[in-house]
């Protein structure tokens, strides 16, 4: 079933360009691709799949992709999935690439444990396998997956059933993993009922995802929504995500196996978001995060009925380093506690982790936060040989209901911050502090501040 030409040049995309201002995180969001239209395009019709929600398209997708791959030199191509319900397995995409689901479609994940291949761990989280996910790309450059507000729906519940009972043999799989991978864009889709993971960019450069809607029901047991890994020149902006766990969680790599692959999570830039979890944070910094997570720009988010707002998670044996991290115009409503940065947060993945490999959490600023219906304002435990420093909060009103602040093992200032923080918050000034005022995160304000 062939489109028309009128509309495949309408719908289709290709050579995603991104057009790069000044390279740094705060800029990320405002640099943008250049969609030109892909010259090719096909249906999924095409290749004998049924959109009926019963019959299992796993051969249509991969017969499909497997064919568009011979567009890969000839400016790529599309394939266009219609109105309907495309139950499948997991497949592979390919390099210049568009897959666009129109209005209506839904791509199903079977429920059916033996749909699912499994794969070997990634080498920045250690040995052993776990099962490969929905949609899935290696290697690959040039890659669109956009639609007109389609749905992908990963039918988690039968996995958060088997994870919770302890059945599973490995690891569940995400709806979305892209690894070593360049120049990716999602958008204007609609993610459901992701098993863990709903979209995870692993090792990847220039990523984009915007105007996505993420939802799973609020007792999913750990599942999340993006999780950008060990990946740099990230922009996730102007989207809706409520999860069972952490809704953006930036990470990169697990105790040794993260310190000896050594890829950071760098130049990520968050902003116009709304966020929900009643379990977990708003937005999360590790604990996975041996590889170091560095230079992060967050604004603009809004976070309501979440057990954490933004949570920075570390312990000993991690290595790595949180740093350089803006975080600011924050709206907290009906949220546990405000901010929490844990030393003692995550669990390890074997016994051959370094004990002495103590992590670093430093240059943090947050700023312009207000809140009502808070618990507790903040908690900040950093390790005794390795305390938190430099955190630097300004203009934070938070309304809470119980005892404002715990700190212990961390240091830095506070400037017009309500209720008042412990003493330790307004011990060292100088770390937050050059040429009379507190860095405010935009560029010009950059030479205030210490780092």
């Amino acid at each position: 079933m062939k489109m028309p030409v009128a509309l495949v040049w309408l719908l289709a995309f290709t050579n995603v360009l991104l057009i790069r201002g000044e390279s740094n995180d705060a800029t990320i969001c405002k640099d943008h691709f250049m969609l030109d239209p892909r010259p090719h395009s096909v249906s999924i019709l095409e290749f004998g799949a049924v959109g009926d929600g019963k019959y299992l398209n796993t051969l249509a997708f991969q017969n499909a992709i497997f064919y568009l791959k011979s567009f890969a030199d000839k400016g790529g191509a599309q394939l266009y999935v219609p109105p309907g319900k495309w139950l499948t397995g997991s497949f592979n995409l390919t390099s210049h690439l568009t897959l666009f689901l129109e209005k209506g479609a839904t791509i199903l994940a079977s429920p059916d444990q033996s749909h699912w291949d499994t794969v070997s761990s990634l080498p920045s989280y250690g040995r052993g396998k776990r099962y490969r996910s929905l949609i899935n790309g290696d290697n690959l450059l040039d890659v669109v997956i956009t639609g007109d507000n389609g749905t992908f729906d990963g039918q988690g519940a039968v996995w958060w059933e088997w994870f919770e009972s302890g059945t599973l043999n490995y690891s569940r799989p995400h709806i979305i993993e892209l690894v070593s991978s360049k120049n990716i864009l999602i958008s204007n889709l609609t993610f459901l009922n992701a098993p863990s993971v709903n979209i995870h960019p692993v090792y990847c450069s220039h990523v984009h995802i915007r105007k996505v809607l993420i939802e799973t029901t609020v007792d999913s047991p750990y599942v999340l929504g993006v999780v950008p890994d060990s990946s740099d020149n990230v922009c996730i902006q102007d989207s809706t995500i409520t999860v069972g766990h952490d809704t953006i969680s930036l990470k990169s790599g697990w105790d040794q196996y993260g310190i000896n692959y050594n890829r950071p999570t760098t130049n990520v830039h968050l902003r116009n978001l709304s966020l929900k979890s009643p379990t977990g944070a708003g937005i999360s910094f590790g604990s996975e995060m041996s590889g170091g997570i560095s230079d992060v720009t967050v604004e603009l988010l809004t976070i309501q009925s979440s057990h954490v707002g933004v949570a920075f998670r570390t312990t000993r044996g991690r290595g790595g380093y949180i740093r350089n991290i803006t975080i600011s115009g924050v709206i907290l409503s009906r949220v546990d506690t405000a901010i929490v940065a844990d030393g003692h947060t995550g669990s390890h993945a074997d016994d051959k982790y370094d004990r002495d490999a103590l992590p670093v959490v430093t240059r943090v600023l947050m700023r312009n936060f207000t809140g009502e219906g808070i618990g507790l304002a903040g908690k900040f435990t950093g390790i005794g040989e390795s305390p938190f420093t430099s955190i630097c909060l300004s203009d934070i009103h938070l309304q809470t209901s119980s005892e404002s602040w715990v700190c212990s093992n961390v240091s830095g200032f506070s400037d017009d911050v309500s209720p008042e923080p412990c003493q330790e918050l307004m011990s060292s000034p100088s770390s937050c502090f050059v040429g009379g005022g507190i860095y405010g995160g935009d560029t010009a304000a950059r030479g205030y501040y210490s780092w």
